[in-house]
């Protein structure tokens, strides 16, 4: 004990600045964030996601990840939501069990701290304090940044994960070599990228930014010779590697994981997953699937569900009514029995199979499973026709055939319904078909078509149902042309009308089959890629290039009696300094760039690199998050600009700061430019305040006074007439 000195202490370091950036960031974020107490713009969107956890019933949001809507549905938890709110209009005001403000806190919350992180990150990139501070005082007072983090919405959740991700990143970079909170740096950077890609899409351009910056600095790293011990330089490597990339993999199956354990409910998607997904869930399908028979065998009467669902879920179905002896174009027909997909559930979607050798149209004891490549008839349960097709053009799609329910006119047209079985998804040549789970094409034996979903609407004498044909030019796997068997059960009756009464009838046996978490991740991801709604023009959408000046806004609220509103729009004073500040250091880093290449070096090397670190994170960041949409043929707003505006507006603190050190000399050149800043500031300011009451929605301004707020002939400010 002799060795211990007392008393013990401890020293702590408290930067005032970053503090005071924080508070004012939380005040400005959650100052009266409970009003208005009514649906405000995409709140009627991700609200219906957030009631669908609480009440634990499965959905697919095509539009990104699951992780932003759990965020979301934790400020449900938090308040005690129990889901019943109906989310069907903008302003419809919110009940009494609806917990506003919990559910506004977290993105608020998230909003709040990018004030902060933007200080972090500018003091990372090498700049001053003070730098530091101006660019947190641009991001605090930027009225578009701030609208977006008050209400339910993802936007300001996607920037706070984007900017610790590239602050962590940066942390790690500078941190000494043998220091474990290097290390610590890096798994949080590493966490940061998976979280922002899991709450939108969207955050994968920054993290592939953020890859790439990490792969030049592990080539440097590769080529410093001062590591001369390979075997820690290729722990180095793995070690990013690892953290960087294989990390944040694992945590974005570890999102669907945790959605797909909460949301284990049949709910209003179902349909648009295939039947073994749906089987899987507690109610819907799994309560009527519950104890069929796995293995189909001759004498099955099933249900064939297509594996596509575009454009809807839909049955093999048959129905008393014929084909007519001529189209509307004056082609011909077979006058046969119709075959079409049903997309809702019916009894005449029953099929039974039947042994071509045979005559019984029940299952024997033992039962004989149909096995892949084996010859099969298909009998329409209710109408006892085969399911046939022939060298006649189907009507929706006359490079096809026509598919029918079998009747015989005596017309020189044989009966061709003779169908080979053909499991696409078969472990071995003989493997057994299987309800739900075995993926087959149904093979025309006569003329080698395969049965398939034409995606065509038949017309009124078809009831709008959905076409079938046969494809003769059939290539490779389509899902058009897969069916799987949802609903079965081993027929045991022998007479026509036992045997409807037995179709109508539920089924029975017990057998189970849960999907594995990875055959549901990928099933659900790739709906999430390829399944889209149909896109319609919205009074709100807008074009890139009209982001950059803020041509447009969005009306987010309007009070319903009275002149309160609350719209997106930025800090035009903001916005005009982040193009300046990206024009001037574009032609900065130009000017340098060539007069270096003449071994003319106008700043240190340390600067330089300095620069070019600032231009890779602020204005690439700002091309990665914009450039895209672009590309993209989707609805797009003004609120997908915010990622790249935010990075933008960091541009201006380091533009400032260069000029003035590196390219104003005199003091009289640095006492007009502190002015000039000075002013900017002002500028920012007081735009922010007259801005203020279309940020928050109080205090009501007159029909004069909104319209003095129409700085653009594009923006439209909403006036209510008295």
């Amino acid at each position: 004990m002799q060795g211990v000195k007392l008393p013990v202490t401890v020293k702590c370091e408290i930067n005032v600045l970053l503090i005071a950036v924080t508070v004012l960031g939380l005040l400005t974020r959650l100052y009266g964030i409970h009003i208005p107490a009514s649906v405000v713009f995409d709140e009627v969107y991700y609200g219906q996601f957030v009631s669908l956890y609480m009440k634990r019933v499965f959905f697919i949001d095509e539009s990104g990840p699951p992780l932003g809507h759990m965020i979301l549905a934790l400020g449900g938890y938090l308040g005690d939501f129990d889901g019943n709110f109906v989310w069907n209009r903008i302003g419809a005001e919110y009940t009494s069990n609806v917990p506003v403000w919990t559910l506004r806190l977290i993105p608020a919350l998230c909003g709040s701290l990018c004030v902060p992180l933007g200080y972090l990150l500018v003091v990372e990139l090498g700049y001053s304090h003070f730098t530091a501070l101006g660019a947190s005082l641009l991001l605090l007072m930027e009225n578009s940044l701030i609208v977006q983090s008050r209400f339910m919405l993802l936007d300001s959740v996607l920037i706070f994960f984007l900017l610790l991700a590239v602050v962590s990143y940066l942390r790690f970079h500078k941190a000494p070599k043998s220091s474990l909170w290097k290390w610590l740096w890096l798994f949080l950077s590493g966490t940061s990228c998976a979280f922002a890609v899991g709450v939108k899409y969207m955050g994968l351009f920054t993290y592939l930014l953020l890859l790439g910056l990490a792969a030049v600095h592990t080539w440097h790293v590769i080529g410093d010779k001062t590591l001369c011990n390979v075997k820690h330089l290729n722990t180095i490597v793995v070690v990013r590697f690892l953290v960087l990339v294989v990390m944040p993999a694992l945590l974005y199956l570890g999102f669907f994981y945790v959605h797909l354990i909460l949301l284990y409910r049949s709910g209003p998607h179902d349909q648009m997953m295939s039947s073994a997904f749906q089987a899987s869930l507690e109610g819907g399908l799994s309560r009527i699937t519950q104890g069929q028979p796995l293995e189909v065998a001759f004498g099955s009467q099933v249900t064939l569900r297509s594996a596509s669902s575009k454009p809807l879920p839909c049955w093999l179905h048959s129905h008393k009514a014929n084909y007519p002896i001529r189209y509307e174009n004056g082609r011909g027909s077979s006058h046969q029995q119709q075959v079409t997909c049903y997309p809702f559930k019916d009894v005449n979607n029953w099929w039974i199979i039947k042994d071509p050798s045979r005559q019984s149209l029940v299952v024997s004891s033992p039962p004989r499973p149909v096995r892949h490549g084996d010859i099969i008839q298909l009998l329409h349960g209710m109408t006892s026709r085969f399911l046939n097709t022939h060298d006649v053009a189907a009507p929706m799609s006359p490079h096809s055939q026509e598919v029918t329910g079998y009747i015989d006119f005596n017309v020189s047209m044989p009966a061709q319904n003779l169908w080979r079985v053909d499991i696409t998804n078969r472990e071995s040549d003989r493997d057994v078909w299987k309800t739900i789970l075995s993926e087959v094409q149904l093979i025309h034996v006569n003329t080698s078509a395969v049965l398939k979903l034409s995606g065509a609407s038949l017309p009124d004498w078809g009831f709008r149902q959905l076409e079938v044909v046969g494809d003769k030019i059939y290539k490779g796997y389509q899902q058009s042309g897969v069916w799987n068997v949802e609903e079965h059960r081993y027929g045991k009756s022998h007479e026509q009308k036992e045997r409807e009464l037995e179709l109508k009838s539920p089924t029975h046996d017990d057998i189970s089959r849960n999907l594995t978490f990875m055959a549901k991740f990928i099933e659900l991801q790739w709906k999430m890629l390829t399944v889209r709604n149909e896109e319609s023009e919205h009074k709100y959408s807008s074009l890139p290039l009209e982001w950059i000046t803020m041509d447009t806004n969005i009306a987010y609220w309007l009070h319903p009696s009275n002149n309160a509103q609350i719209h997106l729009i930025g800090n035009s004073v903001t916005w005009t300094l982040a193009n300046l500040a990206l024009f001037i250091y574009v032609l900065l880093f130009l000017t340098y760039l060539l007069r270096r290449r003449r071994k003319i070096e106008d700043i240190p090397e340390a600067c330089w690199e300095q620069l070019v670190l600032a231009g890779v994170v602020c204005s690439g960041g700002w091309v990665v998050n914009y450039l895209p949409f672009f590309l993209m043929e989707k609805t797009l707003f003004l609120y997908h600009y915010l990622p790249a505006l935010t990075f933008q507006i960091l541009q201006i603190p380091v533009v400032v700061e260069h000029l003035y050190t590196h390219v104003l000399r005199s003091p009289s050149q640095h006492k007009a430019f502190g002015g000039v800043i000075l002013a900017a500031l002002c500028s920012v300011y007081f735009c922010y305040r007259i801005f203020s009451p279309l940020t928050y929605g109080q205090p009501e301004l007159t029909s004069e006074e909104l319209a003095a707020l129409r700085w653009r002939d594009s923006w439209d400010i909403l006036f209510r007439k008295r």
